[in-house]
């Protein structure tokens, strides 16, 4: 902008350019045109001046807002530059300007105003501004700018407190000494405040009950009044200044006398605004006088409550003051639950219902920190009626008016649940009074809890919970919903067992009958067909909610099997024995009768219900598996088993009909779940003997033509692999039979892979997608049936080896072939990487090197190039299974794998490093880092003969180092990544690094101190100083320490002088001041401080020279 003689000229020629920047024709071109004349304009000394004259004669919002922005930069980034007596002269003129134009401000603009003159303050508060406080609190305590005061107070505490990069560490600290200093002063204002508009507008009733703890009958809420409406509005934005002002505040002081019970009383005065119904002037139009205001009071003062709330960190002295709080806080919970206000119709609910969602969400968080921070402190005071608090907690909770402040509730109880579980624990001798005291309130919460949970009782609300839409966690609205539920059901089956199992059980009896009573309605429709004759739409809707609520019972009878297995299986046997008894009888009815084949009246709703009670009522017994084998160890030692046989042949009975590919996959699914468990956890030896379990496995090796869906396909298999591989619990190797089950296994394994065994592969074979699909669906189930037994006994891995060992074989050869098909070479070696976890010993070491050394010649550095560079597709995920493959071999101990290790390292730091180095490939990169970090681990002596303890009694003499070349590659790959923005790699190789220095002390070997510690702190520091990574901070920090724990006399008089006098933007002086305040002390916290202050300290320095006119002197 040229400079122009009038002032006022330049006025309006600014209007006229901000006019025109944000008009909507102006081109983007012309707007950066714009821009730079602005900018140019702000940088030019003096322009401040300009600003002034503008600020003070503009009206143009635009205008205005661009001359505070030209004084908020001065302020913040060229201050240390500005001459003394234009910053008392800026002291001086911006109070003024904001005194006599505040009223005529659009408040963003007097905001804006009030935060430069608070950023002033900051930087020159009390020395060269010394009333820059005491006149923020002669605002506060004038009655016409008392408003404009509270806005300077709360920006003060904001600003001044958490004052951002531009100031150093002493000054920070200073601030805050500062402040802390004022704090009593400020607090008596703001409590004058608050009860100088409570009084002036409140007129005197009747006490209302006091709390039923206070000793001295409400001191604290002496006489209950109530402001009349008409008058609260004017007052009420003054007070909201004043509750924001206090909650910031409660944000960072700690609690002490200076928040007195007057204080308190105050705050509370207006909390109980948000309990409040709204009041009606006519009940005719039925406006609301102020309810809005008043809510917006009672939201603010619970706001400060939380922030009090929150602190963990209590003085003894101040505990007493907590009750106080509570017992105010009881008083607001009576006033919330409190049905007598009105007239009787009017509900718990409908009054939660009318007041301000705010407030009601405050009050939750309220009662969450109260239970989860407070309830140890003051369970035991006998001036606290806890149990009558509870009582007024469940009111609330069950009164909520929308499910997510009824499921915020459930996690306060599933918090209180915790703490007297884990108190129980603690306290075994006295647990069975514990209980007692709370007993009837625990069995209330269960069966409400039960309640809330079923559609005959709720249908109108459940069925608005979305039950199709997965959330992050996969769960729609109404599993998350059943969930929460269950899991408070199965907090107090821990602690009231007998009770919940009493509970639960008539409530699932009735929903039972209704399901196994269907079967009297089925009659014939045409020659083949049935039908369900219930048609009436009252019976459809009454059967559908009884489905319903029978499937959701028969999830909580799932989530409490737990509660019978371990020390309690024998005290509560007879009751686990009922359970899984009525569950294997309610899955055969299910297959019996197969209800989802039948027609029905209202087969969308009907169909789905039945479909899920069946599902539920297999998948509920699956849950009793654990049981199940513990029933099976004990019986192993009885003579008479007919008990557990029958439950064993009748689950299979159910289970075995429903393994077909015509049955509906929710269904289909359920019953393979139910299957792979009685294989893998129960382990009967009769199973595989089973009528019903050899009828399997002819589906599954004869019958290719009707193929299950691939997933129920893949778990049948395992389970029927697994029923050959496992061992039998409770018997002797001899009478495994294990010679049988290894040839049943072979012959298993033989059919499974009969088509992939017999693929052609001719060199020239060009894949169609019949032969990819067969590689892909028998590698899925190879490498299901391997992942399942890795974590087995030795005989059971060699077992599975032996039947494999033709399928490893015609994999390898295949491979080549299908080397430029990402897909097929992904899943190959997501086969061959299952086998390595697995079975890489059954292997031996001669195969495995073939493998190694196929996969290396096939992997060449143009291969790698094509399917790195493409991220995020098979190719890469194939290279990233390859890296995984060899993390797998380089950490086998002893010597086996040995000689592949220079190939190894090879291929990772001369092929696929330099392709990932400078690219992003995070997936690719990461697997790469894992390698050389395992390489190093497990492999030292790879690079360093000797072992630790040589070392160290060597003293300092030559260490034995070999491969020196790769592991100096390695570091500087390692460095590398601390230059690069991934915040994952980043972190994850610090932690390798951090590992390496704790196992076998890297930053302590002679190669790595002498020319590299120093690269590495230097690097570090520099990531502190562009705050790149500030979500490693704690962790950069400790690996700092670390390598400077290496030497510190040599940290501390080498090597920091040497980085501050490479930094630039810095003068001798403010050199030696960063080093002297960089204290030699040699323990972590000190240390972690003296690198913050570095860090800090050294920004602010190179801000301030940067703000420095061209020339300035410096002393």
């Amino acid at each position: 902008m040229p400079y122009l003689a009038s002032e006022e000229g330049s006025l309006r020629a600014l209007e006229s350019l901000m006019t025109e920047f944000f008009h909507s024709c102006t081109t983007n071109d012309r707007k950066r045109e714009i821009e730079e004349l602005l900018n140019s304009f702000a940088g030019q000394p003096g322009s401040w001046r300009h600003c002034l004259y503008f600020l003070s004669n503009s009206r143009n919002e635009y205008v205005m807002m661009y001359s505070l922005t030209v004084f908020e930069n001065l302020v913040n980034k060229m201050w240390v530059g500005v001459a003394s007596g234009d910053k008392a002269e800026l002291r001086s003129c911006l109070p003024k300007l904001l005194l006599s134009q505040h009223a005529l401000l659009p408040f963003f603009i007097r905001n804006k105003l009030c935060k430069v003159i608070v950023d002033i303050g900051r930087q020159d508060w009390p020395m060269f501004y010394h009333d820059f406080f005491s006149n923020t609190l002669q605002l506060v305590q004038s009655p016409s700018l008392a408003p404009l005061g509270l806005v300077l107070l709360k920006m003060t505490s904001e600003e001044l407190v958490c004052p951002r990069e531009d100031l150093s560490v002493a000054r920070k600290e200073e601030l805050k000494k500062l402040l802390l200093d004022q704090i009593p002063t400020v607090l008596n204002l703001l409590t004058g405040i608050l009860e100088t508009v409570w009084d002036k507008h409140s007129v005197a009733v009747t006490t209302p009950p006091p709390s039923p703890t206070s000793r001295e009958p409400g001191e604290l809420l002496s006489t209950s009044v109530v402001p009349t409406s008409a008058n609260i509005a004017e007052s009420g934005a003054l007070c909201l200044l004043a509750l924001e002002c206090l909650a910031h505040l409660f944000s960072w002081i700690p609690l002490s006398s200076s928040i007195t019970p007057s204080l308190l009383a105050s705050i509370f005065h207006f909390a109980r605004f948000g309990c409040q119904q709204p009041l009606k002037t006519k009940p005719l139009t039925g406006q609301m006088v102020g309810h809005a205001e008043r809510a917006r009071l009672g939201v603010m003062a619970m706001n400060c409550i939380n922030e009090l709330m929150c602190k963990n960190c209590v003085p003894v002295d101040f505990e007493e003051f907590l009750l106080r709080m509570f017992q105010q806080t009881f008083y607001l919970l009576q006033r919330l639950t409190n049905t007598h206000s009105h007239s009787n119709t009017h509900t718990v609910k409908s009054r939660l219902q009318e007041l301000d969602e705010s407030y009601v969400e405050k009050f939750t968080d309220f009662l969450r920190l109260f239970v989860s921070v407070h309830l140890r402190r003051i369970e035991s005071n006998a001036q606290f009626p806890l149990v009558e608090f509870l009582a007024l907690l469940f009111k609330y909770t069950f009164n909520q008016p929308n499910h997510e402040g009824y499921l915020a509730c459930l996690d306060i109880w599933s918090i209180f649940l915790d703490y007297l579980t884990t108190k129980i624990r603690s306290r075994l001798a006295d647990s069975d009074s514990v209980i007692n005291r709370y007993k009837d309130a625990l069995v209330l919460l269960l069966r409400e809890v039960l309640n809330r949970i079923q559609f005959r009782l709720n249908q109108s609300q459940l069925e608005e919970l979305d039950d199709e839409t997965l959330d992050d966690d996969q769960q729609t609205e109404w599993q998350r919903y059943l969930r929460q539920s269950l899991e408070v059901v199965a907090r107090v089956m821990e602690l009231l067992p007998s009770q919940t199992f009493s509970v639960l059980f008539p409530v699932l009896q009735e929903d039972l009958d209704i399901y196994l009573g269907l079967q009297q309605f089925i009659v014939r429709s045409g020659t083949t067909g049935r039908r369900l004759n219930i048609t009436a739409e009252a019976d459809c809707r009454k059967l559908h909610c009884a489905l319903r609520d029978l499937s959701s019972l028969l999830q909580a009878v799932g989530r409490l099997a737990e509660f019978f297995t371990g020390d309690v299986f024998s005290a509560r046997f007879n009751d686990a024995l009922a359970i899984v008894q009525r569950l294997v009888e309610v899955s055969c009815y299910g297959s019996q009768i197969s209800l989802y084949d039948v027609e029905m009246a209202v087969p969308s709703v009907l169909k789905p219900d039945l479909i899920d009670v069946h599902a539920q009522s297999l998948a509920a017994l699956q849950a009793y598996s654990h049981w199940l084998a513990q029933f099976c160890s004990e019986v192993q030692r009885q003579q008479d088993q007919t008990q557990f046989v029958d439950l064993i042949r009748s689950s299979m009975a159910a289970t075995t009909p429903l393994i077909n590919a015509k049955v509906p996959e929710k269904l289909l699914l359920s019953a393979c779940h139910l299957l792979v468990s009685m294989a893998t956890t129960v382990r009967p030896v009769f199973l595989v003997s089973l009528p019903a379990a050899q009828n399997i496995f002819n589906l599954i090796t004869e019958n290719h033509n009707h193929r299950l869906p691939q997933e129920a396909h893949v778990l049948v298999c395992r389970a029927l692999s697994n029923m050959l591989l496992l061992p039998w619990p409770s018997l002797p190797e001899a009478e495994q039979q294990w010679q049988s089950r290894s040839a049943n296994h072979t012959r298993l394994l033989s059919s499974l892979t009969q088509q992939y065994r017999l693929l052609p592969r001719p060199p020239s074979h060009h894949p169609n997608s019949k032969s990819k699909a067969v590689i892909q669906q028998t590698l899925c189930v190879l490498k299901d049936l391997v992942d399942s037994i890795s974590g087995e006994a030795t005989k059971s891995r060699q077992i599975c080896y032996h039947s494999l060992q033709e399928s490893v074989q015609v994999t390898l050869a295949l491979f080549p072939l299908f080397i430029q098909q990402p897909d097929v070479t992904d899943e190959m070696l997501s086969f061959f990487l299952t086998l390595f976890q697995a079975l890489r010993v059954q292997m031996g070491v001669a195969f495995t090197e073939q493998i190694i050394q196929t996969f290396l010649s096939m992997f060449t550095r143009e291969q790698l190039a094509v399917s790195i560079l493409q991220e995020g597709s098979s190719g890469s995920k194939a290279v990233e299974k390859f890296l995984k493959i060899l993390q797998v071999v380089v950490q086998e101990p002893g010597q086996t794998f040995k000689p592949l290790l220079p190939s190894i390292l090879s291929l990772c730091l001369d092929q696929v490093y330099p392709i990932v180095a400078e690219r992003s490939c995070p997936d690719v990169k990461a697997e790469m880092f894992e390698l050389l970090f395992q390489i190093l681990h497990q492999n030292w002596r790879f690079f360093f003969k000797s072992s630790v303890l040589s070392s160290v009694q060597r003293s300092g003499a030559e260490e034995l180092m070999e491969n020196q070349a790769q592991f100096i590659t390695a570091m500087q790959a390692f460095g590398q990544s601390f230059l690069q923005p991934d915040i994952h790699i980043f972190k994850q190789n610090l932690s390798y690094l951090e590992v390496l220095n704790t196992k076998h002390k890297l930053y302590h070997r002679k190669l790595f101190r002498n020319t590299m510690l120093f690269h590495f702190i230097n690097v570090l520091l520099q990531v502190l100083l562009h705050k790149s990574h500030d979500l490693l901070q704690d962790d950069i920090t400790l690996a700092l320490y670390n390598m400077a724990a290496v030497d510190f006399p040599a940290f501390y008089s080498s090597f920091l002088p040497e980085f501050l006098n490479g930094c630039q933007g810095l003068d001798p002086h403010q050199r030696t001041t960063l080093a002297r305040n960089f204290t030699p002390e040699r323990d972590l916290p000190s240390f972690s401080q003296g690198v913050y202050r570095i860090v800090n300290d050294l920004r602010f320095y190179r801000l301030c020279n940067g703000s420095l006119p061209a020339g300035t002197l410096k002393l």
